[in-house]
């Protein structure tokens, strides 16, 4: 089965890239130009920057120690894409491994001598994970032999004694090869790389042992700390680890560390990092918008061990999270056109950054994409997540299908064959079409945010539709959870009329056949979101949401100053559709290719009440009264204004701008910052 995760157990089980097919929509325009665009585009880059050529011997080297990583990680992507290139660039990297299985460009002669800061085995992790993907896409081959020369060598050399990577990787890599292959070995290095880390394994840096988590041991550990990748990576592959030993006390350790992180260390938009110095996690609370880093290929981690605990729990949340990370982190990182991306995702830019053309610092802040980076490691994460992205939309049981995400595309699984159709996340219509029946249990996952969702389920009259998705009509709010509905009266049009249900999974048991349907209705209403009390660096601000998606304010040049507006959230956002247009002025994103365009439709902006402050002209920026009054910035005017609101993850695609996601809240009563509209 064609899937980057395939566990022997656990509460779900995935489909193949070949049982989902992404339809046109949010998430296939993106494959699709993932398809088409980006994966050339690193390829090119790479050529271009040398990190190829270093398998070929050329001279000097170029490129971080970790540079081979970034080749491994487009052969994933080539292979679950099936991109013509992969058979080429495979043989170019099968001819510079060493007899013994040793492959790596910067330390061939000098093995194993900085296991710190070195990344060998980080590399193996992701040459492996590509051999496994042309394994189950495609089947054995010159990559594939490869990544187990290189496997083999890995348990030879590290199977005994107590040594571990400073960046976790390889652990995930070898649990994938072992369900690839089933050989024992790859499972019994996983799992001894896991429980070495922490005693510890590795030696003194300056950023301390958690920075690589070898603080304590996995299992003690009480939340993700230190470096935010390499803390992911990891709980990924505890998580694997796990369900392959039945290991509960592991992995119930990763699922509590996941809790504290989500509750305490979690920007809104799903992000993870707080700190460029060591792109780590801060103490619990710390969440400051502008410095948020928030790193792109945590974002694509978080996802990867959120996907590792829904499979292992069947528990909704861990499906919500994912969401909410693709939609605000992954979406935003890579341009509209497919060809530059962001590292870093702050929540706030205080000034536009200048452009720049080239190789971008990767430690540069986030405030405008590039096409490439000193250390990519983003861009190619990105490319291999989005040509496997469809293994995260749902799973399949003996008894029926399970869908996590929405996106239009087909889904089969046994004798179970549907379609969905959506406008998500512009729209909250679901309709899940069954175009092959059988007797089974279809659930769809209620987001968290979806209070007040209704279902309608049956079969459409011939002569119409069924009226529209998740018409309020017949409510009955005391059955939110499996289907009890009789079968008579359905096969002439007949349904069970339209109920509430509750977040979580709502499950429907039939004996389904062709044209049935259902059909969920989610509230797009947009909200008003508060911070809580004790993230200081939000005190006095709220934010948007709509769906699944995080708002931002974006001005482009800084016209009108962000930093002198404020929000007054009496009312609901009001929404704007956006239709794309060639005029560079207008709001809407002007797309780059005929790909992109698809990607700009029918986009819903907001607008709020803005106020414009009263900027202050003094030398000295604090005080205590001023006119009798607690000294606190004023609007300028009673009289609001229309602040327009943009989705996230389409901010800075029309040039320089400055962006705030938390926006202070106005003080027309009293002072700002009094907690008053705190609601989580």
């Amino acid at each position: 089965m064609a899937n980057p995760v395939l566990p022997s157990s656990g509460a779900l089980s995935p489909l193949g890239l070949d049982a989902v097919r992404l339809s046109p929509g949010f998430w296939g325009d993106r494959v699709a130009l993932n398809r088409e665009v980006t994966i050339a585009h690193c390829q090119e880059w790479m050529e271009r920057e040398g990190w190829i050529g270093n398998f070929r011997g050329e001279r000097p080297r170029r490129g971080r120690e970790f540079s081979d990583s970034e080749i491994y990680k487009l052969l994933e992507a080539m292979a679950w894409a099936g991109h013509p290139e992969l058979p080429a660039l495979a043989e170019t990297v099968a001819r510079a491994q060493e007899g013994d299985g040793y492959l790596n460009t910067r330390w061939s002669g000098s093995r194993y001598t900085d296991l710190e800061w070195g990344h060998e085995l980080y590399c193996y992790g992701h040459l492996i994970q590509a051999g496994v993907a042309r394994l189950r896409t495609h089947g054995p081959d010159q990559l594939t032999e490869v990544a187990v020369r290189a496997a083999d060598h890995v348990c030879r050399r590290f199977m005994t004694g107590a040594q571990t990577c400073g960046h976790p990787e390889i652990e995930m890599a070898l649990v994938e090869l072992y369900r690839a292959t089933g050989a024992e070995r790859y499972l019994e290095m996983a799992r001894r790389f896991v429980e070495r880390r922490g005693l510890p394994a590795l030696g003194e840096i300056h950023l301390g042992r958690a920075y690589f988590q070898d603080d304590v041991p996995v299992r003690r550990a009480p939340v993700l700390r230190g470096h935010a990748v390499r803390a992911l990576y990891l709980a990924c592959g505890a998580v694997d680890v796990a369900v392959e030993t039945g290991d509960e006390e592991l992995l119930k350790s990763v699922e509590t560390q996941w809790e504290r992180t989500v509750a305490r260390r979690t920007h809104l938009t799903g992000g993870m990092g707080s700190r460029h110095a060591d792109e780590a996690y801060g103490d619990d609370f710390e969440l400051p918008p502008d410095r948020a880093y928030a790193e792109t290929c945590a974002g694509i981690a978080s996802v990867m061990l959120s996907h590792r605990l829904l499979l292992a729990t069947g528990d909704a949340r861990y499906a919500d999270l994912a969401e909410r990370t693709l939609y605000n982190v992954l979406a935003t990182s890579v341009a509209l056109d497919g060809r530059s991306f962001f590292y870093a995702n702050p929540l706030a830019v205080r000034v536009p950054a200048e452009p720049l053309a080239g190789v971008a610092s990767h430690a540069a802040g986030g405030g405008l994409r590039s096409p490439w980076f000193d250390v990519s490691c983003c861009p190619n994460n990105i490319a291999r997540t989005l040509a496997s992205l469809a293994a995260y939309v749902a799973t399949g049981s003996a008894g029926g299908v399970q869908i996590h995400q929405y996106t239009p595309g087909e889904i089969r699984h046994g004798d179970l064959a549907l379609r969905v159709e959506t406008g998500y996340p512009w729209t909250g219509g679901v309709r899940v079409r069954v175009l092959e029946g059988g007797s089974a249990r279809i659930s769809l996952r209620v987001p968290a945010w979806a209070a007040g969702a209704t279902l309608w389920s049956g079969t459409p009259a011939v002569t119409g539709d069924g009226g529209d998705l998740g018409g309020r009509g017949g409510i009955d709010g005391s059955d939110a959870g499996r289907d009890g509905g009789s079968e008579a009266g359905r096969r002439d049009g007949g349904s069970e009329g339209v109920r509430l249900v509750e977040p979580g999974y709502v499950v429907v048991e039939r004996d389904w056949r062709a044209g049935d349907e259902l059909r969920l209705e989610l509230p797009m209403t947009a909200r008003w979101t508060y911070p809580d009390r004790r993230i200081d660096a939000l005190r006095g601000c709220a934010a948007v949401e709509r769906g699944p998606l995080v708002y931002c304010a974006e001005s482009v040049g800084d016209e009108p100053p962000l930093a002198e507006m404020a929000v007054v959230p009496a009312s609901p956002p009001a929404e704007v559709t956006v239709v794309p247009t060639s005029s560079p002025g207008d709001a809407a994103v002007v797309p780059a290719s005929p790909l992109a365009e698809g990607l700009a439709e029918g986009a819903v902006e907001l607008e709020v009440e803005g106020v414009a402050g009263s900027p202050d002209s003094g030398a000295w920026p604090y005080g205590s009264e001023r006119d009798g009054e607690p000294y606190r910035q004023r609007a300028a005017s009673e009289a609001g204004t229309a602040l327009r609101l943009i989705p996230y993850h389409r901010w800075g695609n029309r040039g320089p701008a400055t962006m705030r996601v938390w926006l202070p809240v106005a003080d027309r009563d009293g002072p700002a910052g009094d907690g008053r509209g705190r609601a989580r």
